[in-house]
């Protein structure tokens, strides 16, 4: 029961009833059989299942078919609807470290997904995907968010790597510093306090001042991190909403939150989305999403 209690219980995705593994592999292998896909088949059972759920089917199809599922569904599908589907069958942490590793290397860094995994994670989070990065691409996690980032973006993102800050290290003036000491801390009851002190002090909400002080990505980083601390749901609603309006869609940041989240606190993002947007999130993926990709995010959601 543990993992199931440390996934949090705010979830769209539940565990399914009457569940039996050996019957859910053999009827994705139909599902891939033969020419064309049976997509629906793959959406109905991968999105109703939990991570622990989902790692025994993967056992089962290894066994008695002899191959790796992620494979097999890697081979079949495309798009976005793949992305969903593999990310689907990781481990919270085995995710939260591909998307790292995705995110950095490559041409350019997609800062988005550093800030959105590094700010949101607890401590006990980023020390199991730091461990998983290691494990699964032989590099340190901390080393390559150094050569990737700069400057005080990269101080604050190591401080969340590595929970602790130097006090030795005040060295440089200005206000971001302060900022980085504090909001560094990471005990949520202690800087919500510094929150509403700092209001008192300057008489203005600390997102206003780090909206005034700072610019790009650090600014980006620093929000989140406040935003996370008093209440992370509206952060993800929030991410959510700007990666689909407007022209276009931030895909990566819409599956990723999706897939990372279904499990956790879907139910509370979904609130927080209606009360920030005064729309659903369901009509909202709707609207913006199409083909299976969109069912399989819709059933993600949980309905309307």
């Amino acid at each position: 029961m543990a993992a199931v209690s440390l996934l949090g219980n705010r979830g769209a995705v539940t565990e399914a009833a009457g569940f039996n593994p050996d019957a859910d592999a053999q009827r994705l292998r139909e599902a891939m059989k033969g020419t064309g896909t049976n997509e629906a088949t793959i959406i109905e059972i991968l999105a109703h299942r939990t991570i622990a759920q989902r790692q025994r089917i993967k056992q089962a199809f290894k066994q008695t078919i002899g191959k790796e599922l992620a494979d097999e569904l890697s081979s079949e599908l495309s798009g976005n609807f793949r992305c969903v589907v593999l990310g689907l069958l990781m481990l919270a942490p085995v995710y939260d470290a591909y998307e790292l590793r995705n995110a950095i290397k490559g041409a350019g860094t997609e800062e988005a997904c550093l800030v959105d995994i590094l700010a949101s994670r607890s401590n006990a989070e980023i020390r199991a995907i730091s461990a998983i990065y290691k494990q699964e691409y032989g590099k340190d996690l901390e080393d390559d968010v150094c050569g990737d980032t700069s400057g005080m973006f990269q101080r604050v993102l190591v401080s969340l790597l590595t929970e602790i800050y130097e006090a030795g290290e005040a060295r440089w003036g200005t206000d971001e510093v302060k900022f980085l000491t504090v909001l560094c801390v990471r005990n949520r009851n202690h800087l919500l306090r510094v929150f509403q002190e700092y209001q008192k002090i300057s008489g203005r909400d600390i997102e206003e001042s780090i909206k005034r002080e700072m610019s790009g990505c650090l600014e980006s980083v620093f929000l989140a991190i406040v935003k996370c601390m008093r209440n992370k749901p509206a952060f993800f609603a929030e991410r959510l909403y700007k990666s689909m309006k407007g022209l276009g869609t931030t895909d990566s940041v819409l599956i990723r939150i999706m897939v990372a989240r279904a499990e956790i606190d879907m139910l509370d993002i979904k609130a927080e989305f209606l009360k920030m947007y005064g729309k659903t999130l369901y009509s909202f993926i709707k609207g913006d999403t199409s083909g299976d990709y969109r069912k399989i995010l819709l059933e993600l959601c949980g309905g309307e």
